[in-house]
C-alpha cells in the first residue's frame, strides 16, 4: 500500500463495523412478549425431536436466511412458520446482545410484543413439540444455576470408523509451537440453567434470559 492510498482506505474503512464470523451459523431468534393478566410472559418452544436439538427449550427463531430481507424478517418469519403468529400482530421494540457460542453459532436477539391470545397460538408440528408461556416474574425471582465447562481447541482427531488421525491444522507442519500441535486453549465457559415445570431452559436460551433480565426496569415483577 502505498502512502497516497491512505484516504481511499479511509473511504473503504464502516462507519458501522460488523462482527466477522462466516465460520459460524447464523440464527436469529425473537423473545417474544404476549400480555396475560396484565403481566407479560415470554413465548417458549419445545423442539421436536427429529430436528437439531431435538426435545430442548428455546427461543423461536432459526437460521438467517439470504432471501431475508434482515435478520429482523429472519425472526419474523420463523417466529410465524413455528408457532403460527403472523408479523403483522408483532412489534419488535428492540434488540438484546449478539450471543457467540463456543460450538459453531452467533445468535442475533430481537425483543417483541404480540397482543394475542394465548389459546391461539398454534405450533408446526414437525419443528415444535408444543409452545408454552413463562411469566417474566419467574426470571425476575428465580435466578439461574451457574456451571462451567472447558472448551478446547483440538487441531486433529480420531476417526472413529477407521481409527486413523485426521488432522486439521497441521501446526507442527507450520513449525508453530509445541504447545499447538495437540489442542489448546482450556477456556472456562458458563452454563446457565434455569429450572421450569416444563424442563430445564439452559445453554444459549439461558445465557439470553440473563441479558434480559438485567435490562429490565428496577424494581418490576
Amino acid at each position: 500500500m502505498k502512502i497516497d492510498e491512505l484516504e481511499k482506505l479511509r473511504a473503504a474503512l464502516p462507519e458501522s463495523p460488523v462482527i466477522q464470523g462466516e465460520d459460524y451459523f447464523v440464527s436469529v431468534v425473537l423473545l417474544l412478549l404476549i400480555p396475560v393478566g396484565g403481566e407479560f410472559h415470554i413465548l417458549f418452544e419445545k423442539r421436536a425431536n427429529s430436528i437439531r436439538q431435538g426435545g430442548e427449550i428455546s427461543l423461536p427463531g432459526g437460521g438467517h436466511d439470504k432471501l431475508d430481507e434482515s435478520l429482523q424478517a429472519t425472526a419474523l418469519r420463523e417466529t410465524q412458520e413455528e408457532v403460527g403468529i403472523p408479523a403483522e400482530k408483532i412489534t419488535v421494540i428492540g434488540r438484546l446482545d449478539s450471543v457467540f457460542a463456543p460450538m459453531g453459532a452467533m445468535v442475533h436477539v430481537f425483543v417483541g410484543v404480540a397482543d394475542v391470545e394465548p389459546s391461539s397460538i398454534t405450533w408446526n408440528s414437525s419443528e415444535v413439540e408444543r409452545a408454552f408461556l413463562v411469566p417474566v416474574s419467574y426470571f425476575q425471582v428465580n435466578g439461574p444455576e451457574v456451571y462451567t465447562v472447558i472448551t478446547e481447541v483440538h487441531p486433529r482427531y480420531k476417526d472413529k470408523s477407521t481409527g486413523e488421525d485426521v488432522v486439521l491444522f497441521p501446526a507442527k507442519e507450520l513449525g508453530l509451537p509445541r504447545r499447538y500441535w495437540d489442542g489448546w486453549g482450556g477456556f472456562k465457559h458458563k452454563i446457565f440453567v434455569y429450572k421450569t415445570s416444563e424442563g430445564p431452559i439452559w445453554g444459549l436460551t439461558a445465557r439470553i434470559l440473563v441479558d434480559f433480565v438485567k435490562k429490565l426496569p428496577k424494581g418490576s415483577s
